[in-house]
């Protein structure tokens, strides 16, 4: 693994990936991480104005 400069703070790291250091990362999670919470999806209702296909209601 190569040395690369962290892009948020400059210092010299190797890491596995390229991004933030292991500092920085540390610090975004405390300053910026929310609670989890749960989001339900609506159920798709198609538009009124699309038709069903031709061919298959072809009899």
């Amino acid at each position: 693994m190569d040395p690369f400069a962290c892009p948020r703070c400059g210092t010299s790291v190797t890491e596995e990936y390229y991004g933030p250091c292991s500092s920085c990362r540390a610090e975004l999670r405390a300053t910026l991480g929310g609670v989890q919470r749960n989001v339900e999806a609506v159920a798709y209702e198609p538009k009124m104005n699309v038709t069903p296909n031709a061919v298959a209601l072809k009899e």
